[in-house]
C-alpha cells in the first residue's frame, strides 16, 4: 500500500470544479511565503513556470500539486490536506473572487505511513 502525500477535502473538490469550468486545466503550487504567507496557489495550467527546484508531491481533483524543493525538505514528513475557508487572500490564487481561500491543513505521518510513501 503506497500511502499519498496530499489528498482533499469534498469542498474543496467543489472549489477546484468551479474553477476548472472557468479556467480549465489546473495546478497547485505551496507557496513558501511572502505576501500571504505558507498557502496554497491555485493557477491555470502554464501560469506559472516550474523548473527542476519544484517537487510533484501528487495530483489532487484532477491537478498536479507542486513545492518547492527547499521547502519539500521541511515538510516531508507531513502529510497536507487541501482545504477552503471563508474569506479572501492577498495572493494570485484563482479562487480569491469567490470569497474562499484554499488553505493547508498539516499532520505528521506515522512510522508505517512513513514506510509506505509515494517515492519522489
Amino acid at each position: 500500500m503506497t500511502i499519498e502525500r496530499v489528498s482533499i477535502t469534498p469542498e474543496a473538490a467543489e472549489i477546484i470544479d468551479k474553477l476548472r469550468g472557468c479556467n480549465g486545466d489546473l495546478l497547485f503550487h505551496q507557496s513558501g511565503g511572502c505576501c500571504d504567507g505558507s498557502a496554497p496557489m491555485c493557477f491555470q495550467v502554464g501560469e506559472l513556470m516550474l523548473n527542476e527546484t519544484d517537487v510533484k508531491l501528487g495530483i489532487i481533483h484532477g491537478c498536479d500539486f507542486y513545492m518547492s524543493r527547499d521547502q519539500f525538505e521541511y515538510w516531508k514528513h507531513t502529510h497536507l490536506t487541501l482545504d477552503i475557508v471563508k474569506g479572501r487572500g492577498a495572493s494570485f490564487s484563482l479562487e480569491i473572487p469567490l470569497g474562499v481561500r484554499f488553505v493547508i491543513k498539516s499532520r505528521l505521518f506515522t512510522k508505517e505511513e512513513s514506510e509506505n510513501l509515494e517515492m519522489i
